[in-house]
């Protein structure tokens, strides 16, 4: 296993010194001169209440406002949770192309790349389970995510920690990540992108959108990306492609009609299944190179995404707008895959195969009805949002297996020689089928206590129901609960804002324990309370909260069977704080800093989840030079604290693998050629650090080292 060097960042100083810079920033914002708070940003129309927060063209590290967390349309700072938001901006100038690079740049986010091509996230010490599509929560999502989500099609990702019952109904109380799309342009825009790196990388980009009749009433949008490239891994090749169309119809001075469609389509090859094996039966731990892989180049992978979704917007006078929207989206899978099973002992024996053969089909229906606008009540007015949820999710997964129990030496599993199976994919050898219900009525109101006080206050009413077959094992679940949601905040002054929020939801599980029983549902709560911030007439936003975060039955990996892998329930506590600032620093600066601390423990009082760095530092900084007109630098800092895992040898005793902390830095320059023309390099882990990117399983799966893309951009 790489050893990984461990960088002397300490977590107090990088405290004290954001803290620092919190408090002088918002010394130096109230004396900065009117005329950088006042200066323009480029203009940006948008039609619809979605979009009136949208980021892309606004060269910022910020939005304006959003509705992940209660449906409402709030500043960050008038959202009494602990919010991020990765912008358009930040996105282009990093090249964050996938979901887990975006992620990986947020605040509090931790990205587990367990194997080539599923991937794990949590936040507060959690999974995230909770995703939206433009504020609209998917069903019953189970965390993993399959294939490399490009981010071609979203205008910014918004993240909200803790618990979120409100507004996704079920789920975990780490985070919901929303995906916001992008939206048509009132005005003509067109865009496209070459881009070549690293291991034979070759990507093209095109967007093109605007108003398609002469009064500009139909308006539409169509994106398009694809993407071909080999690995630091041996084996691996990926080909991707992107493809989505909006259209947007002005109904009358009052209604827009939005539809759209979009596919992902991805084609993995030489993909591992599992990383490779951490230690020996002895203990003694593994040390292959980066490139080392235990897939054949046989095995694949292949994932399609597809969505389509219709809404509704209708202002009906008083401010109040209702909005009507149904999403369907399909998700499909085939695979043949490899994995290694056994313990491998110090003379590269105790290795076997299990080849397996999947196919896997999810179909997606979810509907939502709201209605909001203000009221007045004892003479303040005050802002009310009720609507109506419904979705349904059909799985269907079949795997046939070959070739299992074969003995494997460590030789052969590296260099990928073991010859595909025969597989019998008309015999059935694992099976689960299963529907999904969720029925939720939820409603919020935000009461103008005074003019420095508000108070939200909003619960969410769910009925989940599931059948099916698991493996062999009756699947059934019933459950009706109310999700409450309580926040409340004051002004302390005309930049800064305290504030409270308690959040509980609660999410039913699929994962299986050892005998092939689905786990118990999750049941977790949170509370936070801090300080937010907001200046340069909100172009430069900053936060401190303490939170405590509790979960009962979190699932925790415990193992690999028959049956693929299982899991077992536990009762954990994350209690910790968070700082975050992001947005301008004067003319020529633009960032996302953070840093999260926190403890994790389980229901005895010892440390749970300990795969889980318990302090993180990200920092994202961009500088347009002056002295050099159309020439922006930038980079990255992405620190984590050590983790590690233990785990059970077969000749008894334990082994502990330690991932030392570490830094990866990121670097960037874009220089604008002339107003249509850009060019643009970046280097990611500049310093080519080594280390494992998971101990989510007890399996090894080395980071990425250094490698680089330079892309040639074009717009209009």
């Amino acid at each position: 296993m790489p050893v990984t060097r461990p960088h002397h960042v300490r977590p107090h100083p990088i405290l004290h010194a954001l803290a620092l810079w919190l408090g002088v920033t918002a010394a130096w914002a109230a004396d900065e001169p009117a005329a950088v708070a006042d200066e323009a940003l480029p203009a940006v129309t948008v039609t619809g209440q979605s979009e009136r927060a949208a980021t892309e063209g606004r060269d910022s590290y910020t939005t304006r406002a959003t509705h992940t967390a209660t449906g409402l349309r709030l500043s960050p700072r008038e959202t009494p949770q602990s919010i991020s938001v990765v912008t358009r901006t930040q996105i282009d100038d990093f090249a964050l192309r996938d979901v887990r690079d975006l992620l990986s740049a947020t605040s509090g986010v931790r990205v587990e790349r367990v194997e080539t091509d599923r991937t794990y996230f949590s936040a507060r010490g959690f999974d995230i389970t909770n995703f939206q599509v433009d504020g609209l929560g998917l069903p019953f999502a189970t965390g993993d995510q399959l294939g490399d989500i490009d981010t071609a099609l979203y205008d910014r990702v918004e993240v909200v920690k803790g618990a979120n019952g409100l507004s996704s109904s079920t789920g975990n109380p780490s985070a919901t990540v929303n995906f916001v799309r992008k939206r048509p342009t009132p005005g003509f825009q067109a865009s496209a992108g070459l881009t070549l790196g690293s291991w034979h990388q070759r990507r093209l980009d095109a967007d093109v959108g605007g108003a398609l009749n002469e009064a500009g009433s139909l308006r539409g949008r169509l994106i398009a990306a694809v993407e071909d490239k080999d690995s630091y891994l041996d084996r691996y090749h990926l080909r991707k492609t992107v493809l989505g169309a909006v259209l947007e119809a002005d109904l009358g001075p009052d209604t827009v009609l939005t539809g759209g469609v979009s596919q992902q389509r991805n084609r993995p090859e030489g993909i591992m299944w599992g990383g490779l094996p951490l230690f020996r039966s002895d203990g003694s731990l593994t040390d292959y190179p980066r490139s080392a892989s235990s897939a054949p180049g046989w095995t694949y992978w292949h994932t399609d995404d597809t969505q389509a979704f219709l809404e509704l917007d209708h202002a009906w006078g008083g401010r109040w707008r209702s909005r009507a929207t149904v999403l369907h989206r399909e998700l499909a899978s085939d695979a043949e895959l490899f994995y290694v099973s056994g313990m491998l002992n110090p003379d590269g024996s105790g290795l076997t195969t299990f080849p397996s053969a999947y196919r896997h089909r999810e179909r997606q229906w979810v509907v939502d009805v709201n209605l909001g606008g203000p009221f007045t009540l004892a003479g303040r007015e005050h802002e009310v949002r009720v609507g109506l949820s419904g979705s349904r999710s059909v799985n269907a997964l079949r795997s046939s297996d070959a070739g299992v129990g074969d003995p494997l030496s460590e030789e052969d599993m590296l260099d990928g020689s073991t010859p595909r199976p025969d597989f019998d994919k008309e015999r059935v050898d694992g099976r689960a089928d299963f529907t999904d219900h969720r029925r939720t009525l939820y409603g919020v109101v935000r009461f103008n206590l005074a003019d420095d006080l508000k108070l939200i206050t909003g619960a969410n009413l769910t009925q989940a129901r599931s059948d099916g077959i698991q493996y062999g094992e009756t699947h059934r679940y019933r459950k009706l609960k109310t999700t409450p949601y309580l926040g409340a905040l004051y002004d302390l002054d005309a930049h800064h804002t305290v504030y409270t929020s308690y959040t509980k939801i609660y999410k039913p599980q699929f994962k299986v324990d050892a005998a092939n029983r689905v786990l118990d549902p999750l049941d977790g709560q949170s509370v936070e309370a801090g300080l937010k911030g907001e200046w340069l007439d909100g172009r430069l936003q900053g936060s401190l909260a303490v939170f405590r975060v509790t979960q009962k039955n979190d699932p925790v990996y415990a193992g690999f069977g028959p049956n693929g892998s299982y899991y077992e329930g536990i009762d954990a506590t994350s209690t910790g704080f968070e700082l975050d600032l992001a947005g301008r620093l004067g003319r020529n600066w633009e960032l996302a800093g953070s840093y999260t601390q926190m403890r994790l423990k389980d229901e005895d009082g010892d440390a749970a989840r300990t795969f889980v760095p318990r302090r993180m530092f990200r920092l994202a900084a961009r500088y347009s030079v002056p002295a050099l007109p159309g020439l922006k630098l930038g980079a990255a800092v992405n620190w984590q604290s050590r983790s590690y895992r233990d785990e059970a040898l077969a000749g008894g005793g334990t082994a502990r693998v330690l991932q030392d902390s570490y830094a990866l830095i990121d670097l960037m320059a874009r220089y604008e050629i002339n107003k249509h023309l850009s060019a643009s390099l970046n280097l990611r882990n500049a310093t080519n650090e080594r280390y494992i990117s998971s101990l989510y399983w007890s399996q090894n799966h080395a980071g990425a080292p250094r490698h680089v893309s330079a892309s040639l951009n074009w717009t209009r």
